[in-house]
């Protein structure tokens, strides 16, 4: 029996967790293949977040235009939904001039919400919110976990007891529907991706050399002037630390930094173990993309076996 052609136009994910190396592998690509680089990454989105987000500098993203840069204000949340909906549009965009998106980055829930498509969870109830602050008032953070997980325990194991924002808003779910958030997330968007993709997933099999490449990285960000950037934002006084830019991974330490919360050692060593917390949930994530071709970013050969991947997957070898 002949099988089907797959008339889909074509797209490449480039997924990797930080310090990967996948923005210079991906503008490697490009300078070989007739791509048009998308960025997949939820800190990258936020103008004025360019020290601590590892965003690329102005030489590099001259020559390798990335989309979805730098398209919100910090003060402005941008949700997965919003991604999905962005994406899309510059997809479609991209193939219509007969080049070929390639999305880089590491944030799983774009890379899942495009993808798969997200449920239509309710929007926030101020009332119920408040409510549930009280509640929290009362038998604290970790109280409230319980509770969560007694009425959804598949989100409670996702959820850190710590984490208020993410217990609140499962809680918040579960009394405005009546269901478990859990079971809501698991809904999606119930048809077939628009596009044929080649997955390709950086996952070091030994992580020390991430590890290690993530502390400089960090250390490099405090001598370029994360904190002098981090000053500067919080000097526009319309920014919170709960909001999701100053959420993001080095952001929110320099920020409690700046409240006297800790040293400058303390700084920089809960700076790097957030970084490597961030990397280890990013190849979690990345393990359980079965159908993306895994490469190891520190073997010598990876550009080789990258530019055979694509070159194969778009016809070109």
């Amino acid at each position: 029996m002949q099988m089907p052609v797959d008339h889909r136009p074509l797209a490449i994910f480039l997924m990797g967790p930080t310090a990967s190396g996948k923005t210079a592998l991906a503008c490697a690509l490009s300078e070989r293949f007739p791509l048009d680089l998308i960025s997949v990454d939820s800190a990258l989105v936020y103008r004025g977040l360019d020290i601590g987000s590892a965003k690329p500098d102005a030489a590099t993203l001259a020559r390798y235009p990335h989309a979805l840069i730098d398209i919100r204000d910090p003060a402005e949340p941008y949700s997965a939904a919003e991604f999905s909906a962005d994406a899309l549009a510059t997809m479609q965009r991209v193939g219509e001039t007969g080049r070929v998106p390639l999305l880089v980055g590491g944030t799983g829930l774009y890379f899942r919400a495009l993808q798969r498509g997200l449920s239509r969870l309710p929007e926030a109830d101020a009332e119920v919110r408040a409510q549930l602050a009280e509640q929290a008032a009362a038998i604290g953070w970790e109280g409230m976990h319980c509770r969560l997980t007694e009425l959804d325990p598949q989100a409670a194991a996702r959820i850190k007891p710590g984490d208020a924002q993410r217990i609140q808003r499962a809680l918040e779910v579960i009394q405005l529907t009546g269901q478990p958030l859990s079971a809501q997330q698991q809904g999606g968007r119930g048809q077939v991706f628009p596009w044929r993709v080649l997955k390709l997933a950086l996952v070091p099999e030994d992580r020390a050399a991430l590890h290690a490449r993530a502390a400089q990285r960090f250390d490099s960000m405090l001598r370029q002037g994360l904190l002098d950037e981090v000053r500067a934002l919080r000097q526009r006084g319309d920014l919170r630390p709960d909001l999701p830019a100053m959420r993001a991974v080095g952001y929110r330490q320099a920020w409690e930094h700046l409240d006297g919360l800790y040293d400058a050692t303390q700084l920089r060593d809960r700076g790097i173990f957030a970084t490597r917390q961030l990397a280890k949930r990013q190849i979690t994530w990345l393990r359980s993309e079965l159908d993306a071709r895994v490469l190891d970013p520190e073997r010598i050969d990876l550009p080789g076996r990258a530019v055979d991947a694509v070159g194969l997957f778009l016809g070109r070898n």
